[in-house]
């Protein structure tokens, strides 16, 4: 138990253990312009996007009320993911993140995997996020008239600019999406709460736990539909490592990190759990749909004016805030591994804003490959580049606690000192989060459908970063005998 951390504010003033003895090229060249208001907020907007503004309402209506469970058990293992990673940031903060360590702790085999695994991630979800902004900007009139392609790269081209000018930008961009989101969620809890406490009708129903009771209860269509509804669940998540990745543009990252980190727990109970617990008791699960937003759901049920239009833009910001998020974090990763030798030379590269341009280009040359996709089959576009993002998530969570277990094995036997901040319950944290992802990647195989197609990619996927890697190990070995002899 002496693993486990109390105070939050006592933890933020122990200092970083400096004893590694790895240093990382792709640290070097960045501002430190990011400060505690947008890492507080990129570890917010990291919790809250899509996954629980327009995910929820289909969940909801295959699981019912227990769909609160699936989100507090997926938040819970999220925290321990981001915890890991916030352990290793107050080691040695790294631009590279999670890539840096996995140099250090697995060799430049496991930086090539942990990088281009983040890579499928974030280029397949810059082609999903502009396909959902270009979908949600449809909903107001004065854009249904412009061609899906065209709204998805107007888009693209408006996030890009923001990223490739400098990290302050991106930062702001962030931090008002952020508030935008936690506003409007804020908003709907506390008319829910004052429809709990006034017993106000909503569609002929009387909130309160009767609702859930008259419903089949918590579990109504049984146990087993709230177990599959965690593969989807767990990617609602995604992006929760992203201020672990900021930590190399912020200055003392070992006093911001640790509250920014253990902020996420309480907002993951606030916002997802109580927000799906506040659904649930205001209307019976049948009343939600796949097809719309719960919280628009309640919101035309209340008879409330704009309500649709104000969400639309809410759900719409999530989106553009995911993308701002991807084209951030892949221009770092991408720059540490370019300089190790295990992405092309050009993304390596930063512009006189101290901004790695070649990377965040790249990320959104992909982006630009969905603006072809919506161009061609926009009513598909979407789902077809979802499920690969779903692996490259698993991947990256997967590396990081790898990660954080081999710097604990490495802390046993004395060749580095674990900071005061720590993964709690370490190493039994590290091994139980691996087979909750192993897990997630069997339900997604035994749901069938698009997730049992996509686990019959993983050996492409496999076979592609092994060939990869046997494309650049001589330029990476070639790289590191230098550093070496420097």
């Amino acid at each position: 138990m002496s693993d486990r951390s109390t105070a939050g504010e006592t933890l933020a003033a122990a200092p970083p253990a400096t004893n590694s003895p790895h240093r990382d090229a792709g640290d070097a060249g960045y501002s430190k312009d990011l400060k505690s208001r947008h890492i507080n907020m990129i570890a917010i907007g990291g919790a809250i996007g899509t996954g629980l503004f327009l995910g929820a309402g289909g969940r909801l209506a295959a699981a019912g009320p227990s769909l609160a469970i699936a989100y507090a058990i997926c938040g819970l293992f999220a925290f321990f993911v981001v915890r890991a990673l916030g352990e290793l940031v107050l080691y040695r903060p790294s631009s590279g993140a999670f890539v840096s360590y996995a140099r250090e702790f697995m060799g430049e085999k496991g930086a090539f995997a942990a990088g281009w695994l983040y890579f499928l991630n974030w280029s397949t979800t810059a082609v999903a996020d502009i396909t959902a902004a270009a979908t949600y900007a449809h909903f107001w009139a004065m854009f249904s008239d412009i061609p899906q392609w065209i709204l998805a790269l107007i888009a693209l081209a408006v996030v890009l600019t923001a990223n490739l000018i400098s990290v302050k930008y991106f930062g702001e961009m962030e931090f008002w999406f952020a508030i935008i989101k936690v506003s409007a969620l804020v908003a709907f809890m506390l008319i829910g709460i004052f429809l709990l406490v006034t017993q106000h009708p909503v569609d002929g129903h009387t909130p309160g736990f009767s609702t859930i009771s008259d419903s089949g209860g918590i579990f109504p269509t049984g146990m087993l539909p709230m177990l599959m509804v965690i593969q989807g669940v767990v990617f609602a998540y995604a992006s929760v490592e992203l201020c672990g990745v900021a930590a190399g543009e912020t200055e003392n990252p070992e006093k911001i990190m640790p509250r920014a980190i253990n902020s996420i727990m309480w907002r993951v109970g606030l916002f997802y759990v109580g927000s799906v617990v506040l659904l649930a008791l205001l209307l019976p699960y049948t009343s939600y749909s796949g097809d719309e937003s719960p919280f628009v759901t309640v919101m035309e049920k209340l008879g409330i004016p704009g309500a649709a239009g104000v969400m639309n833009l809410v759900v719409l910001t999530a989106a553009l805030s995911s993308l701002n998020s991807g084209l951030y974090s892949t221009g770092r990763i991408l720059r540490s591994m370019a300089l190790a030798g295990s992405a092309p030379r050009f993304t390596g590269r930063m512009n006189k804003g101290q901004v790695p341009y070649g990377g965040i280009l790249l990320t959104a040359g992909f982006g630009v490959l969905g603006v072809v996709l919506n161009y061609v089959m926009p009513g598909q576009a979407f789902e077809i580049v979802l499920n690969f993002a779903s692996i490259g998530i698993l991947g990256t969570w997967a590396m990081i606690m790898l990660c954080s277990l081999l710097f604990w094995h490495r802390s046993q036997d004395g060749r580095v000192t674990r900071p005061a901040y720590r993964l709690p319950w370490a190493p039994y944290t590290q091994i139980v989060t691996l087979v909750f992802l192993a897990g997630v990647v069997f339900l997604m195989w035994w749901g069938g459908g698009v997730g049992r197609t996509t686990v019959l990619c993983l050996p492409l996927i496999a076979a592609a970063l092994v060939g990869g890697w046997f494309v650049v190990r001589g330029r990476v070995n070639g790289l590191a005998r230098a550093r070496q002899d420097a």
